[in-house]
């Protein structure tokens, strides 16, 4: 007998595995979810594999092989709805610092036999391939912000998830902010909230794990940070991190004029 609950589908291009691990970590409200769906095709979590067409899935990982490109288009036609999950589906992740450099001076380096290797020559995010619904941003996702999407879409209606920068969750959580008191390098003012403002609680710049806000103003950010003694070099390599991929992120490090060497990459 055919199930009639929705079919949810997750599978993983390029990454560490962390967003689908984020799910598994959901643990009780994965239990009550696996009642009210069907997990179709789960590879990290079970063996078991149900054919398509897929209600809704998840996409963890960046496209960076050949055979990646084909297998993300027919996962897109099975999918009524692809929702991307973390930096390397949004973004191309960390492995997107190849994109400022030689991959294939890389592969001479670091393998014995790079001419077995078969690899694109970026890394780059879902979307550049195909159409995608809803981009959930994160190095790893928030747990919260992948329920709310899961239970959006079983719902019919859009995510609710938050896009102000991190500077408004240190207001909330009453963070002193760490380049006015400390003079601390920190993204908080260009990146998307989702992490609650951790490293700046603990008197650290943030990192950019969930990616540039949506109106972040970077070149600002850029003019404040050589305030504080930053060189061009460093200033680049500031922004190439989760997310170096990102267009806002890209945008401020080619402007900051790094080295043309890997090295400043």
């Amino acid at each position: 007998m055919s199930s009639t609950r929705p079919k949810l589908a997750v599978f993983k291009f390029a990454s560490c595995d962390g967003c689908q691990l984020t799910l598994l970590d959901c643990e009780d409200e994965l239990l009550a979810l696996a009642g009210r769906i069907e997990i179709a095709d789960f590879r990290e979590a079970s063996r078991r594999v149900v054919e398509g067409p897929f209600d809704l899935t998840l996409v963890e990982g960046s496209v960076t092989t050949p055979e990646d490109i084909p297998r993300l288009r027919e996962i897109r036609a099975n999918s009524r709805v692809l929702v991307t999950i973390g930096a390397c589906a949004t973004a191309g992740g960390i492995q997107g610092l190849r994109n400022f450099a030689d991959v294939a001076e890389y592969q001479r380096v670091v393998y014995a036999h790079p001419e077995y290797i078969r690899s694109l020559a970026t890394s780059t995010p879902i979307q550049d391939h195909v159409p995608v619904d809803f981009e959930l941003r994160g190095c790893p996702i928030s747990r919260a912000q992948l329920l709310e999407v899961i239970s959006a879409y079983l719902g019919g209606r859009s995510p609710n998830v938050p896009r102000e920068s991190v500077c408004v969750e240190c207001k909330r959580r009453g963070t002193v902010c760490v380049v006015v008191a400390h003079g601390t390098p920190c993204l908080g003012p260009v990146t998307q909230t989702g992490c609650g403002a951790i490293c700046p609680s603990f008197h650290r710049g943030c990192y950019g794990c969930f990616g540039p806000q949506d109106t972040s103003n970077a070149p600002a950010l850029s003019q404040k940070l050589v305030q504080l003694g930053m060189d061009s070099p460093s200033l680049a390599r500031f922004y190439r991190t989760f997310n170096a991929n990102a267009p806002a992120f890209r945008a401020a490090s080619d402007a900051a004029r790094p080295s043309p060497s890997p090295e400043g990459a």
